[in-house]
């Protein structure tokens, strides 16, 4: 053999070994890699095991088929994951705490004239709470308490961490029992007297969680603190605890449409006017729809909102963020929303005392107006205009003479009345200015004749409005004087539209054969739904829609007089006279018969008021005056001048645009 044979025979050697150890080494740190992406999976499957056991006791039970050995199998492991636990928090928080995981749960009532509020030891939660001057809907009238909510859906869980050392646990109030010397009746400084319940769930080395309720006399709102006690050294790195909230409402109205629009999750961002809702939903778990929003950003208090009842957590400065949702329950299930909350409450380790406040009771206005937090917000009054008409005038008037009359059908007619007196200027303005487009109709009439082709040829259309003008100009006419006191009025019938619905004074109040002014009044249940309609039929809007439908007709043959030649007023009647009846009695068939009999009344004083007006204003009379002020001579106001200076230099494009097309042609 050569000598470049040996040194090939070498060199080969040397990159066949170079490639066997490089291989190799690439293979160890494939293999560490691979192990050690093992282990880290392995302690994150350990922790999400450990905080979400019920994951991997779903994939246990999906591999045994026999229903009783999966059962076993899930006890089995459950009890070794609990034991592990406690094993952890006895070693490191102390005994007390694993202790506080096992006992009897025992209820505590907190009571007052308007307020009993049922307290359980597990979790230190609200498990029940019933208003006594309220009853759930019922036929003959007696009806249960109001409940705010089902006492089997109750959840309230304050959650938070412990560290010692390197040790983390992940305590949640609702897995364990606490501790308490019973109800205590105190006297306040100011004289009042109030109930106190405060129980405790030990920590350990003298350190506590306490949750303290109080209730004082005839009262809604009811003070409960979480109190840290010795605890900061354990959560001095923890930025902020935990509150999740879930409840299912019952259906307390007798009508689930209505109830069901006017319930809904608000919640109110510091210092903001208006309060948020999470409004309708899609289609949900429940079978009826659902609708769910992270709030991102800090928020004042949340309310579980009903149609006449709230259940109110208001933070004790601000709730940092907060998941908020609800699933709708189908009609007949006896039940209407189910809320869920998870807010997060910033923690400072040198503050151990956090105020929280429940509202539990009615959505009244002026009740939730006292307490200063904006909770009247809740109460769904309209948009800014229409609620401000509700806040300043409505409620204040109806505040006002429920003090000294008992009646509330009495009442809406004297609401009615003062508000038909408040826009009365307005009113008459109205029917002067369309009793004068009358009185001038025959030189309307004129003026039609004598441009007949108006409708169809620009120019002539051109002289028309401008004769209409000089005609309204010279008899003092405003054609807009009739349509603009109707449009402020608007406002006011839209309030009165979002008002009867809320208004909590009318639950339960009887009128002839009306059992309750806050829903419809049934007096034939049909076997069978009509799409818009409903499954029954309700008398006061069957009555409304037919006084409306005279109303209507009355009001069209005013119009009819006033515009008599004016175009699109035969395709006018039809929806004028007969299809707004329709509507408005396939609308209101299941809205509040208190509501419909306001409109009743206000259609009758219309009426009553547009006959007075029509037998008290001689019509004859006002034109002769309109004729003696046209033979004066009249300044012309700067608007007259702007529509006619309008005028003429539209008049005078129209004219250059037919000499350019006439030039174009020829």
């Amino acid at each position: 053999m050569d000598k470049k044979s040996i040194i090939g025979f070498v060199l080969i050697g040397i990159i066949l070994f170079g490639y066997s150890w490089y291989q190799g080494e690439q293979t160890e740190k494939a293999r560490e890699a691979y192990f050690a992406a093992q282990r880290e999976q392995f302690v994150l499957d350990s922790i999400d095991r450990a905080e979400h056991p019920e994951k991997y006791l779903a994939e246990v039970a999906e591999q045994i088929a026999d229903e009783e050995q999966r059962a076993a199998a899930v006890a089995a492991i459950q009890a070794e994951q609990q034991a592990r636990r406690e094993q952890s928090i006895a070693q490191n928080f102390g005994q007390e705490l694993v202790d506080a995981s096992h006992g009897a749960e025992e209820f505590y009532t907190l009571e007052n004239e308007v307020l009993k509020m049922t307290i359980s030891t597990k979790g230190g939660k609200i498990s029940d709470v019933e208003l006594k001057e309220y009853r759930k809907y019922a036929d003959d009238g007696n009806g249960p308490n109001i409940k705010m909510f089902d006492p089997n859906s109750a959840k309230f869980d304050v959650g938070f961490y412990l560290r010692k050392g390197y040790n983390e646990a992940k305590i949640n109030t609702e897995g364990y029992y606490f501790t308490t010397s019973g109800i205590e009746s105190l006297t306040t400084p100011e004289g009042d007297k109030v109930q106190r319940l405060a129980m405790s769930l030990p920590m350990g080395e003298g350190a506590a969680l306490q949750m303290v309720y109080t209730l004082r006399q005839d009262d809604y709102m009811v003070d409960y603190d979480i109190n840290f006690v010795g605890m900061g050294q354990w959560m001095q790195t923890v930025p902020s605890f935990d509150i999740t909230w879930n409840n299912t409402s019952y259906q307390n109205e007798r009508g689930y449409q209505n109830e069901n629009m006017y319930t809904t999750l608000s919640y109110l961002f510091p210092d903001d006017r208006k309060v948020e809702k999470l409004g309708m939903a899609q289609v949900g778990k429940r079978g009826g729809g659902s609708r769910s929003e992270e709030v991102t950003t800090e928020f004042e208090w949340f309310a579980f909102q009903q149609q006449f009842f709230s259940s109110i957590l208001i933070a004790p400065e601000v709730f940092s963020n907060g998941q908020l949702g609800f699933d709708t329950y189908k009609p007949g299930t006896g039940y209407i929303k189910d809320y869920q909350a998870a807010v997060s409450v910033p923690f400072d380790k040198a503050q151990e005392n956090y105020n929280f406040k429940f509202y539990f009771g009615p959505n009244k206005y002026s009740l939730l107006k006292s307490y200063d937090l904006g909770l009247e917000k809740v109460v769904q009054l309209g948009g800014r205009l229409v609620s401000w008409v509700n806040r300043w005038i409505v409620i204040p008037v109806f505040d006002l003479l429920s003090r000294f009359i008992n009646s509330y059908a009495l009442i809406i007619l004297l609401l009615t009345i003062f508000i038909k007196l408040l826009i009365f200027p307005l009113t008459y303005k109205s029917f002067i200015s369309s009793a004068k487009m009358r009185a001038i109709r025959p030189e309307i009439a004129a003026i039609q004749a004598k441009y007949p082709k108006a409708q169809t040829d620009q120019n002539e259309m051109m002289k028309s409005q401008q004769a209409t003008m000089e005609l309204y100009k010279k008899y003092g006419v405003s054609p807009m004087g009739g349509c603009l006191p109707m449009l402020i009025q608007f406002p006011v019938l839209i309030a009165m539209f979002r008002f009867f619905p809320t208004a909590i004074e009318l639950r339960g109040e009887r009128f002839l054969w009306m059992k309750d002014l806050s829903t419809y009044d049934s007096v034939l249940n049909l076997p069978f739904n009509i799409p818009w309609y409903g499954d029954h039929v309700s008398l006061m809007a069957l009555i409304m829609a037919v006084t409306l439908f005279f109303y209507s007709k009355l009001t069209y043959k005013e119009q009819e007089q006033t515009t008599a030649a004016a175009p699109g007023m035969a395709g006018m009647k039809f929806m004028t006279l007969y299809l707004m009846p329709i509507m408005m009695l396939m609308w209101m068939n299941n809205y509040a018969s208190g509501l419909c009999y306001y409109y009743f009344v206000s259609q009758i004083l219309t009426m009553g008021q547009n006959f007075a007006f029509r037998y008290g204003i001689n019509e004859d009379r006002l034109r002769a005056k309109m004729l003696a002020a046209a033979k004066k001579p009249q300044k012309k106001s700067k608007w007259q001048q702007r529509l006619e200076e309008a005028q003429k230099q539209q008049e005078a494009m129209m004219k250059e645009q037919q000499r350019k097309q006439y030039r174009s042609k020829h």
